[in-house]
């Protein structure tokens, strides 16, 4: 017998119990705020402003808005009516079109690299956290066991040593006065980070020891991500009013602070001012592009996932928009924040603000702590702000984790794997915390920057092409149109239907291009990645994406039919399961149809609108039929009745 994604039957009445998908959210505000969470992450806070600082300000922002109308909307409106259809995870929905599975799987392969790292910094946020409940922070001064000659601080004896340095460098020559000025000093924040925290290594390779305070703080961050999650949604929808929205508040009240600090004018004048030389540079329009993808969560699959538990008819495209236009909006938001604090450390160090932030998590773990010691009741405000960080990266946490354990549970789909979904979200947690103990090495910081530079990179831009191509014109664009209206009760506005059809798959296209063309081997700081680290960064970056012409390759092989024509044309029809889950919704074309032995049927293309391909289909059924019509099936009664009826239904 075949069953729904949620076991209902047709014909019978739909049970409400662990297993019906349908309305797991408390309401609609749990699946906004969850989706929020999900989007709005630790990207927002140092990978947006970083890509400002690194780009020229407001020469990064006018791509990135471009990119999020013609890419991010779209693509986010596409995943969420894509899961919430069909009520399926992102294995599940590919029903749609079998041989495109592998999409699905690439989904979880790069969910599953982020998930790993991702937990790393949490676990780091966690330990700052820790390491701030103290009476003064332990970065504040250049006195530490960890500290080296070079060291110089900005608070106290250090502000009073840079301030006699200008005065004495002001005696000097213009060009002496410069060089001085612009000498990069080691602050005692950068010092605590690569000596104390992270105890760097000098190569990839030298993996060291354990760091076992960061290690504990990566099992507390697990086991904080499980135990939100131990009933699924149902919990996790309810923690989510508290994660997503207490970072604005913590972000608000560091804003107020921030622009009321000496210099901080400054560094929001760098933050706003474009330098329009660089709007013309393709590597802008890819950063953009890659934040895009990163902050909204295209193409991890965990969009699919949160909407598969929406009702059957929210309007998740006024969703769409709402969380898009948030997640934006927090990023510039942040942006002021960050800047604010950064103009304010130039001021204090008569540097450049160009000059004060280093990159990557360098900006939440060097500039920030910081930034934090020239404030007053500098450990509250570190409280605050590592807390925020930990609450951004929980809510990204939580559906990066249910995207997996959802796919497993869909993909398996045994009597006893959903009654005890919590021993697979355990065993995934488990999994993810022994994945990430290599990244709490000395060398761990490495690894780190090379699997969110690779792991998640370009391979997010293919599936998310590929995804459009099936769904658009393999499915086609026709059908899914009529599958959005038939659910929201409006098809997708034109402005949707132009960007899925052309203008997201081309300028996804054109993004991935210039990837390729200006590739340049990632560096941390003056440190040179080995060629046998990139090429570790590239197998895990085609890991995700391999899964795809794999999969299809199987499912063509698998598929019947003589010729390979008709091995991949059935490949890549429907499912005779894809459609609405619950037997209520599925109306129209996938109504079922006369005898108790359909369960289901498949969607009929309209005449009128697909009339050559409907015909070419009419005309593989009678060659079908015709050879039917020459098997004998015994009767009853002894005698042998040719079957002949040519209606499928009889």
């Amino acid at each position: 017998m075949l069953h729904f994604g949620n076991g209902a039957v047709p014909g019978e009445p739909v049970k409400k119990d662990e297993n019906s998908r349908r309305g797991n959210w408390g309401n609609q505000i749990e699946f906004v705020l969850t989706s929020v969470g999900y989007a709005v992450g630790l990207g927002n806070v140092w990978r947006f402003p970083y890509l400002c600082y690194r780009n020229g300000g407001g020469a990064f922002m006018l791509p990135y808005f471009i990119m999020l109308v013609f890419c991010g909307i779209p693509l986010f409106f596409l995943e969420l009516s894509f899961g919430q259809f069909a009520s399926l995870g992102c294995l599940g929905v590919w029903k749609i079109s079998p041989m495109f599975k592998g999409v699905g799987y690439g989904m979880m392969v790069v969910s599953t690299y982020i998930g790993i790292y991702y937990n790393v910094v949490i676990c780091l946020a966690f330990y700052y956290f820790f390491m701030s409940m103290t009476n003064l922070l332990p970065w504040t001064y250049c006195n530490n066991p960890w500290n080296t000659p070079d060291c110089s601080g900005v608070v106290g004896s250090g502000a009073q040593l840079n301030g006699s340095l200008v005065n004495t460098t002001t005696s000097l020559v213009a060009g002496v006065m410069e060089v001085v000025n612009r000498t990069k000093r080691t602050s005692p924040s950068e010092e605590y980070w690569k000596h104390y925290v992270l105890n760097i290594s000098d190569d990839i390779g030298n993996f060291g020891e354990v760091r076992l305070p960061i290690l504990g703080c990566l099992a507390v961050s697990w086991i904080v991500v499980f135990l939100c999650l131990i009933r699924g949604v149902k919990s996790s929808g309810k923690v989510v009013y508290f994660t997503a929205t207490f970072p604005y508040v913590v972000l608000t009240i560091l804003f107020v602070r921030g622009i009321t600090l000496d210099g901080a004018i400054n560094g929001i004048k760098y933050y706003l001012t474009p330098q329009w030389e660089k709007v013309l540079d393709a590597k802008v329009w890819g950063d953009a592009a890659s934040q895009i993808f990163y902050s909204l969560g295209c193409a991890w699959g965990g969009l699919i996932t949160m909407a598969s538990y929406n009702k059957f008819h929210n309007n998740c495209f006024r969703d769409s928009i709402i969380i898009s236009i948030t997640n934006c909006a927090t990023s510039v938001y942040a942006g002021f924040v960050i800047f604010s604090i950064l103009g304010f450390m130039a001021h204090n160090l008569n540097v450049p603000v160009s000059e004060v932030a280093d990159h990557g998590p360098g900006l939440a773990f060097v500039a920030y702590p910081e930034a934090l010691t020239l404030l007053p009741i500098s450990p509250l405000w570190s409280l605050l702000f590592f807390f925020m960080l930990i609450l951004l990266g929980l809510g990204t946490q939580f559906c990066l984790l249910e995207t997996l354990v959802t796919a497993i549970v869909d993909e398996i789909g045994t009597d006893w794997i959903i009654r005890n979904k919590t021993v697979v979200t355990f065993s995934v947690a488990i999994a993810g915390f022994l994945l990430g103990i290599p990244l709490t090495t000395h060398a761990g910081i490495y690894w780190l920057l090379l699997m969110d530079n690779y792991a998640a990179s370009f391979s997010l831009v293919i599936i998310s092409c590929i995804m459009c191509i099936c769904i658009m014109y393999i499915y086609g664009y026709r059908n899914y149109f009529k599958d959005v209206e038939m659910m929201l009760g409006f098809p997708p506005p034109l402005f949707f239907k132009v960007c899925w059809r052309f203008i997201s798959p081309v300028i996804i296209s054109f993004i991935l291009i210039f990837t390729v063309i200006q590739y340049k081997p990632i560096t941390y700081n003056d440190y040179v990645y080995p060629g046998w680290s990139l090429a570790i960064g590239f197998a895990m970056a085609l890991s995700s994406v391999i899964c795809i012409p794999i999969y299809a390759l199987y499912k063509i092989s698998r598929s019947p039919g003589t010729t390979f024509r008709e091995r991949l044309k059935h490949a890549c029809q429907p499912h005779p399961k894809w459609g609405p889950a619950l037997a209520e919704h599925r109306t129209g074309r996938y109504a079922p149809m006369g005898s108790a032995d359909t369960v289901e049927a498949r969607p009929i293309k309209e005449k009128e609108e697909l009339r050559e391909e409907h015909n070419e289909e009419e005309k593989a059924k009678e060659t079908e039929k015709k050879d039917e019509i020459s098997l004998t099936i015994q009767g009853s009664n002894g005698s042998t009745n040719t079957h002949n009826n040519p209606n499928p239904s009889a």
